[in-house]
């Protein structure tokens, strides 16, 4: 992949040049002024270059009930416009892929992580069998730019629609469930990927140098997505998850669909059982001035309980991450989290609580053979 022109702005830093960063190689990662950065992007005014990423097609009349039949999400009535999230599990509910959607009425759009892309194309691939659907990679031609406003872009629309995906994550979607309790900071989470041609990558950079558009760099978008509780593959997913850990329930699946891979898992655990893990943001004691990693171990006293997912510095909070934990983790422990060599303070906020799930509530049946005692006259 071409370098990205953003990398050329003043005071642009490589996210490959940063030990341990979740923001991704090849697109800048701040310009300077990371905390600036933030709170221009909170605000709106902000642009974040995510060129990096790829851009996959399906066309065909059967694209919708084609990828419906193979994902976690009920895809049949996406209408032109409309944006979506989906999970592709595999056979015992892990998570393999998450795709950003959008359809445009000709085209269904998947916006995935680069490393993604490669693995996902060619297992879709290989499904297609005899079904009307055509498979693309357009990541060469188009490109992503992410934003919590609404910038004056050249959104490409190919068909007519503007390719803008506007994360679901504000709300819980039709067919979906939430696990966290209360209010939920997800619920001021405007953020969306704009598809622009990579030809006019160069146009908006100028617009940067002339001060008509503001930036940020990618890790000031990590820091407001985990303040959020926003869960991402590339950060987020290990080979063990499931989306009930993330409460990726909220999003990308719809419980009453019909049958898909991993679908058994998603309905066992949900109705009947617990998820072995949960995900938590932790608040870091920064006195210390050790910033732990992302992959950095989790521990209750001398115990091992889970692993930081992804890290950052907020431009409110102070240093915050992502962490996913055992779900037998009391939420009011202080935990500790190292940072190569230094154990830093962590206090838990719950996003996943330890009871998540069984929420088909099936009564406890007596014993077969128990003796019930029945009330004396």
């Amino acid at each position: 992949m071409a370098s990205s022109p953003f990398l050329r702005l003043p005071g642009a830093v490589d996210a490959a040049s940063i030990p341990g960063t979740t923001a991704e190689a090849g697109v800048p990662a701040h310009y300077g002024n990371p905390l600036g950065e933030q709170r221009a992007l909170a605000e709106g005014r902000a642009i974040v270059d995510l060129s990096d990423r790829a851009v996959l097609t399906i066309t065909g009349p059967d694209r919708l009930s084609w990828l419906n039949s193979l994902t976690s999400q009920a895809l049949t009535r996406l209408q032109p416009g409309e944006s979506s999230e989906t999970l592709l599990l595999d056979v015992t509910g892990r998570v393999e892929h998450a795709v950003r959607l959008i359809e445009d009425g000709e085209t269904l759009w998947l916006l995935v992580d680069r490393p993604e892309a490669e693995g996902l194309l060619s297992w879709l691939d290989r499904m297609r069998f005899m079904l009307r659907v055509e498979l693309a990679d357009r990541s060469d031609d188009l490109a992503t730019i992410g934003t919590l406003g609404d910038p004056p872009l050249p959104i490409a629309a190919p068909n007519g629609v503007p390719l803008i995906w506007h994360d679901p994550w504000r709300a819980v979607a039709v067919g979906g469930h939430q696990y966290a309790q209360g209010e939920h900071p997800g619920a001021g989470w405007t953020w969306s990927e704009r598809i622009v041609s990579r030809d006019a990558l160069e146009s908006v950079v100028a617009r940067v140098e002339s001060r008509d558009l503001v930036v940020a760099g990618a890790s000031a978008a990590d820091a407001l997505r985990i303040a959020a509780w926003r869960p991402r593959f590339s950060t987020e997913v290990d080979e063990r998850t499931i989306p009930h850990e993330l409460d990726w329930l909220r999003s990308a699946v719809h419980l009453d669909k019909g049958c898909y891979r991993g679908q058994e898992t998603v309905a066992k655990v949900h109705n009947l059982g617990h998820p072995p893990r949960r995900l938590v943001m932790l608040h870091l004691d920064g006195s210390e001035g050790a910033h732990p990693v992302r992959g950095a171990a989790v521990s209750l006293g001398e115990k091992e309980v889970g692993t930081v997912t992804s890290t950052a510095l907020h431009y409110e909070l102070g240093p915050i991450a992502l962490a996913v934990v055992k779900r037998s983790t009391a939420p009011d422990e202080t935990l500790t989290v190292d940072a190569d060599g230094t154990l830093v303070a962590a206090a838990q906020e719950v996003v996943v609580p330890p009871g998540a799930g069984a929420e088909a509530q099936i009564p406890h049946l007596p014993r077969l053979g128990a003796v019930t005692r029945r009330p004396r006259a």
